[in-house]
């Protein structure tokens, strides 16, 4: 408590003083610049710059406030076009930035300050002053690297003022605090018995209200750790099974054709039949396998690029389709408008084509399914919709789990591994985005995809 009462105000009066000079410099710094473009769009007008971006004195004085202000200067006349450069690098091009429309809609510039990246980027009209017609902007971006240099080298002097008082403190705290630990020293003591022999017992030192919260999240903590070790070790025991399955098969029927003498032509290609069914099946595991360690892996591992969704949704059912139609079962397809957006195309395309085709074997012949595709401002929708068996209630929460399979005697007259839908979790997760489902048996599911349209870090 001592520590505190020395911390919290040195901390508070250190930071007060600091964001006081960092915003008064931001300040000021904004209102020179602004200053400074301001006469620059005067003389722009005067120089008939638009027109002939070549004048020598105006270049000058661009490439010196650029130098001056270590920052970048950009001239966009009324079509959009950046005319001036002053890094050389757009020009010529297009620039319909959002600070940039704006400022030919409302004829007022605006300042923005990056604290991120340590730069101020202000917008200045071109207005001719006697049809008040805005014949171009100017913006300036420039640098505020130190400022933020000055304000580190003062949040480091902050801390070595409250490092002294912290100091200070600590002597006239050193008694108390053996007192105030001694609970916590119980605590790691319970948590190091707990933890050397990982029982199932929750640990508790009440000695105070922190010592009880502390234990409290440690035991929450626990109970989750115990859950998904349980849930690894199922896992596992469930890889185990499904892969040992077909190889049990395969083993059985090879050692039956071994064991028999003059197998008949017929016989002998069943039996290899069924042999190269069971690979298959292994193979589709070891698959689904490898694309969900996929899944697992972090979101850095996503090729996030352009994509035609509506398009993309035609590719999945085009692929399916034959399979729809050897149960007479329809797939359609209601796309609206034009959806492009931010996503990894070969993850994207698993997810939906999981769905689909789950909505295609667990449906009934001559069947239909239905995919519709939706947007607004920030996401895009996909529905799978069918008229099928359905999901009872009480499997609805478990469907995303690996290897589960619902209804035992659907899942043997219906191949597949189990992961299917955890693949489709997991790639739409990686999206940033949400999958729901709702279904009632023998009339139908209904899977709904909430994805951005735009990817963010």
């Amino acid at each position: 408590m001592l520590v505190l009462i020395g911390i919290i105000p040195a901390t508070a009066i250190a930071m007060v003083v600091i964001r006081s000079y960092q915003n008064r410099a931001i300040f000021l710094r904004t209102s020179n610049v602004k200053n400074q473009c301001d006469m620059l769009s005067n003389s722009i007008l005067q120089e008939g710059y638009m027109e002939d971006p070549g004048s020598p004195v105006l270049n000058s004085e661009l490439a010196l406030l650029s130098n001056v202000y270590n920052g970048r200067l950009l001239i966009v006349d009324s079509n959009y076009v950046v005319i001036k450069d002053t890094f050389d690098i757009d020009t010529g091009k297009t620039s319909v930035s959002s600070e940039v429309l704006s400022c030919f809609i409302t004829g007022v510039g605006a300042t923005y300050y990056d604290n991120r990246n340590a730069y101020i980027e202000i917008t200045s009209p071109i207005t001719d002053p006697e049809t008040e017609e805005i014949r171009g902007v100017l913006v300036a971006s420039v640098s505020t690297n130190e400022i933020a240099q000055t304000v580190r080298d003062l949040e480091s002097q902050g801390l070595v003022l409250v490092a002294a008082v912290v100091l200070l403190v600590l002597i006239g705290g050193v008694f108390l605090a053996n007192i105030l630990v001694k609970p916590f020293r119980e605590v790691t003591h319970a948590i190091e018995d707990v933890t050397d022999g990982y029982e199932d017992k929750a640990i508790s030192v009440p000695d105070y209200t922190e010592t009880e919260q502390i234990i409290q999240a440690f035991n929450n903590m626990l109970t989750r750790v115990r859950a998904l070790d349980n849930s690894r070790n199922e896992f596992v025991s469930n890889v185990s099974h499904e892969l040992k399955t077909p190889l049990t098969s395969m083993k059985v029927l090879a050692d039956s054709l071994n064991g028999m003498d003059n197998v008949p032509v017929e016989l002998y290609q069943e039996f290899m039949s069924d042999i190269t069914q069971e690979i298959d099946r292994e193979n589709n595991i070891i698959t689904s396998l490898l694309a969900m360690v996929r899944m697992d892996r972090k979101a850095a591992e996503m090729n996030f690029a352009q994509v035609d969704i509506g398009a993309l949704l035609e590719q999945v059912i085009k692929r399916l389709k034959p399979i729809a139609d050897k149960r007479g079962i329809s797939i359609t397809l209601d796309r609206g408008r034009t959806v492009i957006a931010d996503a990894d195309e070969m993850k994207l395309s698993l997810a939906f084509s999981n769905l689909i085709e789950n909505a295609v074997k667990y449906n009934v012949d001559d069947g239909w399914v239905r995919v519709s595709l939706k947007n607004d401002a920030k996401y895009f929708y996909v529905s799978v919709e069918d008229g099928g068996l359905g999901i009872p209630e009480n499997q609805i929460d478990h469907i995303f789990e690996r290897f589960y399979r619902g209804d035992k005697s659907h899942s043997t007259a219906i191949e597949g591994t189990g992961l299917g839908l955890a693949i489709t979790r997991s790639a739409i997760s990686l999206h940033h985005g949400v999958i729901r489902v709702q279904s009632k048996v023998d009339v139908g599911t209904t899977f709904m995809v909430r994805i951005p349209i735009a990817h963010r870090e």
